[in-house]
């Protein structure tokens, strides 16, 4: 496989999980399961906001299939950031709600949503971290 072939398959995947936010938007409104927002929970307006965001950011890698690499990298950076802090604030702090109802610890879908980002962000990185060193091999 050329490199063409590896970034076309690569933007062809960064598509696909952002057309999958269509599902990830109906699994949280229809069902209540919400796997790709678990850090924005108790927080609608911000939910509704960041799936706007994620269709933006497919709208711009059909637009600008190179911009991919860079639009999936932040992306999940601040998914990844957003899951870090609500996540590690419950983990390292122990509430009232905690120890009175045994509620507020780290949920599965926490879990789903980190890693869902997690590999978004890894993927990213190994495809920029390959085509940062194929460009300063051709120099």
């Amino acid at each position: 496989m050329n490199q063409d072939q590896g970034n076309s398959q690569t933007v062809t995947m960064f598509r696909v999980y952002y057309a999958a936010t269509a599902v990830f938007l109906l699994l949280d409104y229809v069902l209540g399961i919400n796997i790709r927002l678990a850090s924005l929970d108790t927080l609608p307006g911000w939910r509704a906001l960041y799936y706007a965001a994620c269709f933006g950011c497919l709208g711009l890698m059909m637009w600008r299939p190179a911009w991919s690499l860079w639009v999936t990298t932040t992306e999940s950076l601040i998914t990844l950031s957003m899951l870090i802090i609500a996540m590690g604030t419950r983990v390292f702090t122990i509430s009232d709600t905690m120890l009175q109802a045994g509620t507020g610890f780290v949920t599965a879908e926490e879990v789903v949503n980190f890693v869902i980002a997690g590999g978004a962000a890894w993927v990213a990185y190994t495809r920029g971290a390959l085509a940062i060193r194929n460009d300063l091999n051709r120099r």
